[in-house]
């Protein structure tokens, strides 16, 4: 079985989206149906909803896309209520299983409780094997169980303070909705790495991964949920509390950079705006003498009009994409196999043949898909092929929340640009420099006491701990030591 995405494959995965309602007239779960449609390229794996009708919670959870498992009435009829949270899944902890699926639930002593979760917790493991150990029974492989644990063994007295127990124990990222008898409780981590905006429509307050979520089901946006913020909503009514230490935030610059649609609004600031400023940048610090800036479809797109623009070369699309080609069909042989790399983008040889391209991608994972799209440019018979990335090079693997190859996997790890553009078989290429991309943001990087987003990705600076990683790194170098001993 082949991916018919052979540009995706190599690329950083989006973690998940969430979105929750409460205070509707009783159709929360159409209404989360429809934000989560929005938000189907953070997580194409799974989707689920959880409802609340005021006397029982109910649930639809189902592998692939929301469309195809929500856009039946029959499954919306079976989520009454006037309290909803949904969430799309790509799985960068846990197996790919129903089991894995969001929102989980369980019923604790205090009533049901329903948990979505956009992030990745960084000591789950080690939290996990405790919990075990003292007599938790887990149903999943997923780190979002180990909060739901944590709020059924806290000694603490009202499920408030035992949610904010909880969190109190858990490093990482996250952006959560949780769903109790008592209300809705929309939450991030106190460095806000991972987004999550709060709207309104008739009354009715939402909660979402992005703005784009909002605008799709009509919701005006208020504002974002701030970093360590917890808003606790009972119907329509919503008050705010910080329980954690204020520290400065690290919100996710790959947000701006790939992760987000084009048309949010993440940090106040247009993703679109930002990545034409991108491309902008990249021209600046990276000029080629060629005929056609080309964008990799689709994220490569803005970011190749702003280089387009402030180069002067036209933009044109080099590459086009097909946008009625399932995820995956079945392959009988290698020579058939091959042949279905193109049923998803192909060259546009007319535009190509003779030209000196510069080829505009937002980043380079593996190196794989970098070589696919200049080996298919050169059989287009382009003269030159040119590469420029409109993110710095990506050295480390990420831990909150993005399904990143492990580091030996990353080619920026490995390679140095040089080494990189022989291997990906391009006549040059750069990346946009650290200090270009907070540039593009409208920041100064090397005057700030310290970054303001989290670019853990590109300069190795992660901003919490990472209990299990370095568990890891500790049985391995043990595990080498006693093979060097025997």
């Amino acid at each position: 079985m082949l991916t018919t995405h052979p540009f995706d494959d190599d690329k950083l995965r989006e973690e998940c989206g969430i979105f929750g309602v409460s205070g509707t007239d009783g159709e929360a779960a159409a209404l989360v149906a429809l934000g989560l449609h929005a938000l189907q390229h953070r997580g194409q794996e799974a989707a689920g909803i959880t409802s609340w009708d005021g006397h029982q919670f109910h649930t639809h959870r189902a592998m692939g896309h929301v469309a195809g498992n929500f856009d039946r009435d029959d499954v919306i009829r079976a989520l009454p209520g006037t309290a909803a949270c949904g969430h799309v899944r790509y799985s960068t902890t846990g197996e790919t299983a129903l089991r894995n699926v969001q929102p989980l639930y369980a019923d604790l002593q205090s009533g049901g409780f329903a948990i979505a979760h956009n992030g990745n917790i960084s000591n789950a493991t080690r939290l996990r094997r405790e919990l075990v150990r003292r007599g938790s029974i887990f149903q999943s492989t997923s780190d979002t169980e180990t909060i739901i644990h944590l709020v059924a063994t806290s000694s603490y007295r009202t499920l408030l303070d035992k949610f904010i127990d909880a969190l109190r124990q858990v490093e990482g990222a996250y952006s959560l909705v949780v769903m109790t008898p008592e209300g809705m409780i929309a939450c991030r981590d106190p460095l806000g790495i991972r987004p999550l905006v709060m709207g309104t429509l008739d009354g009715a307050i939402i909660f979402a991964s992005e703005t784009v979520a909002l605008d799709v089901v009509g919701a005006q946006f208020v504002r974002a949920i701030d970093p360590g913020e917890l808003v606790i909503v009972q119907g329509t009514e919503t008050r705010s509390i910080m329980p954690f230490p204020a520290q400065p935030s690290r919100p996710c610059i790959f947000e701006h950079v790939y992760f987000s649609r084009p048309d949010s609004i993440v940090d106040e600031q247009s993703i679109y705006s930002v990545r034409k400023a991108i491309g902008a940048q990249l021209a600046i610090e990276a000029p080629v003498d060629a005929d056609l800036v080309i964008p990799v479809p689709d994220s490569g797109v803005p970011a190749a009009i702003g280089y387009a623009q402030q180069s002067g070369i036209p933009f044109e699309l080099g590459i086009i994409r097909s946008h009625y080609i399932g995820r995956t069909f079945i392959q009988p042989g290698d020579k058939v196999r091959h042949l279905g790399v193109k049923l998803k983008h192909n060259a546009n040889r007319a535009l190509i043949k003779g030209k000196r391209i510069i080829l505009i991608d937002d980043s380079i994972v593996r190196g794989t898909t970098s070589l696919k799209i200049v080996t298919m440019m050169r059989e287009a018979g382009a003269a030159e092929v040119h590469m420029r990335i409109a993110s710095p090079p990506t050295r480390h693997s990420c831990f909150y929340g993005v399904d990143t190859p492990e580091r030996a996997k990353l080619l920026a790890a490995q390679l140095d640009v040089g080494g990189m553009t022989d291997f990906i078989h391009a006549d040059s290429l750069a990346f946009v420099s650290i200090d270009g991309l907070y540039k593009a943001l409208g920041e100064d990087r090397r005057r700030a006491d310290a970054p303001s987003h989290c670019d853990a990705c590109f300069s190795g600076d992660y901003p919490t701990p990472l209990t299990d990683q370095d568990d890891v790194e500790t049985v391995d170098q043990l595990a080498l030591l006693a093979e060097r001993v025997s």
